[in-house]
């Protein structure tokens, strides 16, 4: 079933969950166990994650090599297995960048054919290695172009106008919302048109980077709201679990730790950290629901005993 479709449906406040492939070579059968403890939630639907090729350099007797490779691949067979071993639907992240349109016009083929419903269209964080395209090739510049070309799909245009049996695709297409502004934005209303752009384009929901600050979230509901944009936008929550990421997300992610969160950590014990995030995330949690949100995305990535402990707190299951 469509993300839209179980978002409509639904009469209270779902609980969906991001997770990341195993490492190249890793073994699924851990993201599995991850998945044993999450389908205790009933989520409605998991999204997984994506990721381009990156540059990597290691030293050799002859000297430093540099190697290509993607980090993380496998996302279109993990949703595939997810789905059919717990009859969850899966929301595959696409990416602009690191893939050629045809590259993308063939996940898209293979996704529709697995009966994969849902797709996150992203741009994409920049990496160390740009792929040359090839001649006669094209990539998506921007995640409108993407959702262009998904939507396309969907009527049965695709790249080459005489490929045979082409039927339409039916995706529901989902985009990133940015609660405290894209980071290349110039400015926040400048922030909202794009994103308008691709929901007139035919983007159905938004899920918002994470934030840990509600007010961020309510405030950029009501803009896009003010601006005509009309879709569920569903908030994205993480649970810090360590000192080292009141660096890291703000440098990886662009938003902002609240001072009142940031000086507990950082006078906290190393292993009272995970309590904070829990009980931080908590009240995040209670706020969205008794504001009936259409549900809360969490990123967990593979760590899901604090995903656990929240969701025993909250008892809304």
């Amino acid at each position: 079933m469509k993300v839209i479709e179980y978002l409509e449906k639904s009469k209270k406040t779902l609980i969906s969950f991001e997770i990341i492939p195993p490492l190249r070579g890793g073994d699924i059968n851990q993201l599995f166990r991850v998945i044993d403890e999450l389908i205790k939630y009933n989520p409605p639907f998991i999204d997984v994650t994506s990721h381009a090729a990156e540059v990597y350099y290691e030293e050799t007797p002859t000297g430093i090599r540099k190697k290509i490779k993607r980090k993380r691949p496998g996302t279109i067979g993990i949703c595939a297995a997810i789905k059919n071993k717990y009859n969850i639907d899966t929301v595959p992240h696409l990416l602009c960048r690191g893939f050629t349109k045809e590259e993308t016009e063939d996940a898209l083929i293979e996704l529709n054919y697995l009966g994969i419903e849902n797709v996150l269209a992203l741009r994409g964080d920049d990496t160390t290695y740009k792929k040359p395209i090839p001649f006669g090739k094209s990539c998506n510049e921007y995640s409108l172009e993407l959702v262009e070309q998904i939507v396309n799909m969907n009527k049965g245009k695709y790249l080459e106008d005489d490929l045979l049996d082409a039927n339409p695709t039916d995706f529901c297409v989902g985009v990133a919302g940015y609660p405290e502004k894209h980071f290349e934005a110039p400015n926040f209303k400048t922030d909202l048109f794009y994103l308008k752009e691709k929901i007139n384009a035919g983007a159905e929901y938004i899920v918002t980077q994470m934030f840990f600050n509600n007010e961020y979230y309510f405030k950029f509901v009501q803009k896009c709201r003010n601006l005509g944009i009309n879709v569920p936008i569903i908030p994205g929550l993480k649970i810090i679990t360590n000192k080292s990421q009141i660096k890291t997300l703000p440098k990886d992610f662009h938003i902002e730790i609240p001072e009142a969160l940031t000086e507990e950590i950082l006078s906290s014990k190393r292993e009272n950290v995970v309590d904070i995030g829990i009980e931080w995330a908590f009240k995040q949690c209670e706020e969205l629901i008794n504001k009936k949100v259409p549900a809360i995305h969490f990123y967990i990535l593979q760590n899901v005993e604090p995903l656990k402990k929240l969701i025993k707190k909250l008892d809304i299951l």
